[in-house]
Formats: structure tokens, sequence, C-alpha cells
């Protein structure tokens, strides 16, 4: 196989590169083109050398991850798709992609996350006198206006890479208005400690946030997408999943108990088929009564993605919230066109989440080692790539 790099005394070969670039489209929605190839294809071969590097280094400190550890990322990823479970291995074979390539993928952010916090460990001491500030702070800005926010971070480490890195956002951009998942974009490209998660920072205040990512922050209605923020080690990409007019509790601290029934759909379906998921779910909705019912008929005629469970009213979308705060209990909602389906909801219970939404000691404890991680990730990541032989062959 055509090697397209040389890291330290490791090869990267262009079928890595091709396999990464298939799972990035199918994960991110993005179109597999010739043009987006070409685009994405350094990014991508910049990732694989990264996560080269990282593993290399988790081998010299003898770090690694368990077969429980790298089980439990494919079901989330499994999970976050609506797959069942083994899915995802069918998928990947039927696409040609290398298994192996995902578990390396994983392993890298798996051992990698180990080696950061034992580096931060050993460096640097969160006091309690930072976290009272912090509560102080949150405590006195309670009542302003927060945002959901997610991010992607993409790097700048030399002047020279500017052009490129900025027409991959530019990129990346275009690809989420046409459809692409902004958290598994985040997932595949951010160089942010919050890929894992999708690129979700959580709820926060405009002042929270350097100045340019605050400014862009307050500038963005729920749901809508920054253009490329340039600060200092590269370009931001923000979106506003969501704002509460700060943590005053009500409705958006609610907890509702569901059961849902979803007819799947494939990612661009026929007329026909999207008129009979619709008449599916019509139909499902008449004929339950309430929430064991729902659940039953779910079961026998759409088993993959029918389920009950709890459901956060402030990690959902604005509009899904209204949706779900209008339905009585034992109320089927109207068919909703999903992007997996056609699904009919039922809130079978509602409750409060038991709290005012006040910032915790917790809370504040983990946002600043986020903070501190995200630093020392950066820095960890630039003195390996200072330190090693790289030679990129293609």
């Amino acid at each position: 196989m055509r090697i397209a790099a040389v890291v330290n005394d490791e090869v990267i070969s262009v079928f890595d590169v091709v396999s990464r670039m298939r799972m990035v489209m199918i994960s991110s929605n993005i179109t597999d083109t010739p043009e987006i190839r070409q685009r994405i294809g350094p990014q991508v071969l910049r990732s694989l050398i990264d996560e080269k590097l990282e593993l290399q280094e988790a081998k010299r400190q003898s770090v690694t991850a368990t077969d429980s550890e790298i089980n439990n990322g494919l079901q989330q990823i499994e999970k976050q798709n609506n797959m069942k479970a083994g899915q995802l291995n069918e998928l990947l074979k039927a696409r040609g992609i290398d298994r192996g390539a995902l578990v390396d993928q994983l392993t890298a952010g798996i051992v990698w996350a180990k080696l950061v916090r034992r580096q931060l460990a050993q460096t640097t001491e969160i006091s309690d006198e930072e976290i009272d500030e912090a509560l102080k702070r949150a405590k006195e800005h309670a009542s302003e206006p927060q945002s959901r926010v997610a991010e992607i971070f993409l790097a700048v480490d030399n002047p020279a890479q500017d052009g490129e890195v900025r027409a991959l956002a530019d990129r990346l951009t275009q690809q989420m208005k046409q459809g692409a998942r902004f958290s598994a974009i985040a997932q595949q490209f951010s160089q942010s400690a919050t890929a894992a998660v999708g690129g979700d920072i959580g709820w926060l205040r405009p002042d929270q946030l350097p100045p340019e990512l605050g400014k862009a922050v307050s500038a963005l209605r729920p749901g809508e997408l920054s253009a490329p923020v340039r600060v200092t080690g590269g370009y931001y990409l923000l979106l506003v999943v969501d704002r509460r007019n700060g943590n005053t509790g009500g409705e958006q601290d609610a907890v509702f108990d569901i059961v849902q029934v979803v007819f799947p759909l494939p990612a661009r379906p026929s007329d026909a088929l999207r008129r009979a998921a619709l008449n599916e779910a019509a139909s499902v909705r008449s004929a339950a009564k309430d929430c064991p019912s729902l659940l039953k008929i779910g079961k026998e005629k759409a088993p993959q993605l029918s389920s009950e469970g709890q459901l956060r009213a402030n990690t959902i979308s604005p509009e899904m919230r209204n949706l779900v705060n209008r339905l009585s209990i034992g109320q089927a909602s109207e068919p909703i066109v999903q992007k997996n389906g056609v699904g009919v909801i039922m809130v079978c219970a509602k409750s409060n989440s038991g709290g005012s939404g006040a910032v915790t000691r917790e809370d504040v404890t983990e946002s600043l080692l986020r903070q501190r991680l995200d630093t020392a990730a950066r820095r960890y990541l630039r003195d390996l790539r200072r330190n090693a032989y790289v030679d990129v062959r293609v």
C-alpha cells in the first residue's frame, strides 16, 4: 500500500486516510465528492498524524485503553445514531471501512485524555480560592441570560497553515449549513477537549468566554452557527444550541417521562416512503390510548427506534421543548418528521429536576478543569509535534 506519511518509525497508509475520510463523511453526513475529499484530506491526514503521536506517547508512558472502554465508545456511537447492537460493524463492512480505523481513533481519544489528566494533575491544582471566586461570580450573574454553546476548534500551529485551516473552517461551515451534524463534525475535526462530547461546552454567559467568542455567541440565535472566529491559536466555529433567562428554574428544568415510536427513513427518502411513514405514525397515534399501549404497539411495528425514558427539557431544542410542553399527560403528539424518521411522542409524567438550576461547586470545578485540560492538551500535542519526525508523502 502507498505511504501517506511516516510518523517517527510508524507508517500511515493511503488506505488509512481513505478509510478515515469515508468514516468522517458517513458519520457527519457530508456529501462524498472528489472536491470534498480534496478539501478535507489534509485535515484528515493531520488528525491521523496527531493520533499516531498520541498513541506513541501513550505506549511510552504505559497508558492503555481497556476493552471495556473501547466497547463503551462503540456502543455510544451506535446509541447516538439510533443503531442496534452490532449494527455499526455491519455498516462499516458495507461501506468498505476498516473497523480497526475506528478502534484506533477511539483508543487514541481514551489514552490521550488519560495522559493529559495525568500531566495536569502533576503540574496544576485548582485551589479552593479559585472555586470560591468562580462560584461568587456565577451567583452575582445568575439572573443574566445564558446560552448553551457547542464549539469546534481548529488549531493553527504556524502562520503558514492559516489559509489552509481557514479554508477547512469555511468548508465545514458550508457542510453543516447543508445538513452535516455539528456534533459529528466536532468529534472528527475539533482539537478541543470537548470533541469527545460533540463540542458541547454547556450553559454559560458570554462574559465567561474570551471576548471574541462571547461577542459571537451574543449575536447568534438558538440553532444558529457562527462564521469562523479567529483567535490566538486557531479558528472557532460556535453553535448556540439554546438560550435561557438565567438560572431561574421553571420549564427548562422540567423532566419528562416519555414513550416515543419512530418509523425509520433513509437519508434521502422518496415521497412514497415518507408518506408511508407518516401514515404509520398517524395510525399508531390513533390506536394508542396510554403510554404502555403506545410502547407495545411501537415494539411490534417499529422495534428498532421505539423506546421509553426521560427527556430533560434543558437538553432539547426550543421547538421540541415547546411541543412536549403543550402535550397533556397521556396525549400522543402529531407525527413528527425527524432526521432519522417519522415519530410520535407521548408524555407519561412530568416532574422538576429538583433544583433551581443554580451552579454547584462541582459544576465550577469541572468547568475550570476542562479549561485547564484544553490548554494542557494543546501544549502537550504541540510539543510532541515539534519533537517528532514526520514525513508527509501525499
